[in-house]
């Protein structure tokens, strides 16, 4: 028996080795095509940059986001060293990819949990198929450092409701906490957990003896609150994003013209209105992190669930994680008007995982029915090979844009910023609603929060824009048509427009207050 254990943890770390091999490769190609960082990167860098300069308050007590990432991006920095917004977004990419290689192991995990060796490696290389995925966390986002945590607290949670051993809700708890420190979101983690020791009770086939299930409630009573409560404090609530007083009803609805809204909001718009679009919203978003095919997959998986007791716990604290985020998904759209794929990726996961069982199972139902007669070996290679096909005909699908650059509509903005740093002052100050240019030019700017400042600073010399800012209906649009004036642009990247790729202007503002009039944008179509 020993010498089978050595076995089978030799065969699961190749497997796990590989794979991480595997998805190394693949974040370093995407990380080597990056146009330019996400737009929510520039926050990350600049609060580690604070980390780092040891702006503790700037960096914890008054940033938006919590500090786990960005601190990951400060430490990384200091051992690659660099100056300049290169160095930064190498680094912050950096410690994206290692945490996002990392994330193989507790993906392998949690999935060997629920469905076993033949699923494991299944479920990792369906995860990394989806482009959303190493797209993600191949960039300047927290995702990657959340979910590495997120996914390690599920396992260590289904490992305890296989048992009850405390050792296991310890962990889940401590997991939970790191989560929480790199998003709020992290707190769904315990409260799930919780969730399925209350709901147990119901089920006595479920239960725990009452002394294990009585010392789970006041772990998870105490843990969370020991571990989250001082940063709680802290912040005057668990999280500073406006988004999150909205979620919980702390905060009205995000305005009708906002700039996180995908569309400006109807006013006379009704409740159910609004709550039916954003159903829709976060169904596309699922659609987009999961697939269609792989969707229809994870809904296969049901027929193949088991009904020992540890897997009853395990789905009831599964269907409380999804359906609880759905949820919250649901709430987000309907207050703040936004949900793409990338915040799906909390449902997406454990989807892709049951996605890996959904195919190893349709696939030993054909074999079986098909090739009845073959032997044990004989229907375990016909199977391997049918996954196989499946995998090939996945690569066709999604291949292309498994490797496709990242954010490449909008390489304009990096390519104002290095046009900036060439011919502006290094005091200029730059109008720059989305930030890359001032941060690859490496100049002082105003961005969204800062535009009724910009609009009335007489020493403003540079205006960074495109198309659809200058054309667009909201009310920052608006004023940034006010401030450009009827202008023409010195420089444009591209110089020549071209498909999907947003055509970036710079103008020059000089003696902006003695002129007048409004400027149509630089050929006026919408892209």
């Amino acid at each position: 028996m020993k010498g089978r254990s050595r076995v089978s943890l030799q065969h699961h770390l190749i497997r796990i080795g590989l794979l991480m091999s595997a998805v190394a490769a693949l974040l370093i190609w995407l990380a080597l095509r990056t146009e330019v960082m996400y737009g929510d990167g520039l926050r990350y860098v600049a609060q580690a940059q604070a980390i780092e300069q040891g702006s503790w308050s700037e960096a914890v007590a008054r940033a938006v986001d919590h500090p786990a990432y960005p601190l990951a991006i400060a430490t990384v920095h200091r051992l690659s060293g660099g100056n300049g917004p290169i160095a930064w977004q190498a680094a912050a990419q950096a410690a994206s990819m290692i945490v996002g290689v990392l994330l193989v192991i507790p993906l392998y995990l949690f999935a060997l949990e629920l469905y076993g060796t033949p699923t494991a490696w299944l479920a990792c290389v369906l995860t990394f198929l989806v482009p959303l995925t190493g797209h993600v966390l191949a960039d300047v986002l927290a995702e990657g450092t959340f979910l590495l945590f997120w996914m390690t607290g599920c396992w260590t949670a289904l490992r305890f409701l296989r048992d009850g051993r405390t050792v296991w809700l310890v962990a889940t708890i401590v997991f939970a906490g790191l989560a929480y420190m790199t998003r709020p979101e992290g707190l769904l983690l315990p409260l799930a957990l919780t969730g399925t020791l209350g709901l147990m009770v119901c089920r006595p086939g479920l239960r725990f003896p009452w002394p294990m299930w009585g010392r789970a409630v006041l772990l998870l009573s105490a843990g969370p609150l020991l571990l989250a409560g001082p940063y709680v404090v802290l912040k005057g609530g668990i999280g500073t994003k406006p988004a999150v007083a909205r979620l919980l009803g702390l905060s009205a609805r995000s305005p009708a013209m906002a700039v996180e809204r995908e569309r400006p909001l109807d006013p006379n718009q009704s409740t159910l209105t609004t709550y039916v679009v954003a159903g829709r919203a976060v169904a596309r978003a699922v659609l987009g992190a999961v697939s269609p095919p792989l969707l229809v997959l994870a809904i296969v998986s049901l027929f193949a669930a088991g009904g020992n007791t540890d897997r009853g716990r395990k789905d009831l604290f599964l269907a409380l994680i999804l359906v609880g985020w759905l949820l919250a998904l649901v709430r987000l759209h309907a207050t703040g008007g936004y949900c793409t794929p990338r915040h799906a990726l909390i449902f997406a996961l454990p989807a892709l995982a049951a996605a890996a069982k959904g195919l190893d199972f349709l696939v030993d139902r054909l074999t079986a029915r098909f090739f009845a007669g073959a032997t044990a070996r004989g229907r375990a290679q016909l199977s391997g090979a049918m996954i196989g096909i499946c995998l090939g005909a996945g690569m066709v699908l999604y291949g292309r844009d498994l490797i496709a650059p990242i954010n490449p509509g909008f390489r304009g903005y990096r390519q104002a910023g290095e046009w900036l740093a060439a011919h502006s002052p290094r005091d200029a100050r730059v109008l720059d609603l989305k930030g890359w240019a001032t941060f690859y030019g490496e100049r002082a700017g105003y961005t969204f929060e800062e535009l009724a400042q910009a609009e009335h600073d007489p020493g403003l010399g540079w205006i960074v824009a495109h198309d659809a800012l200058l054309i667009g209906p909201w009310y920052y649009c608006e004023a940034l048509r006010r401030v450009v004036g009827d202008r023409s642009p010195v420089q444009s990247f591209p110089a020549v427009r071209r498909p999907e790729i947003a055509q970036v202007h710079i103008f020059e503002v000089s003696g902006r207050l003695a002129r007048a009039g409004s400027m149509p944008a630089p050929d006026s179509r919408r892209r």
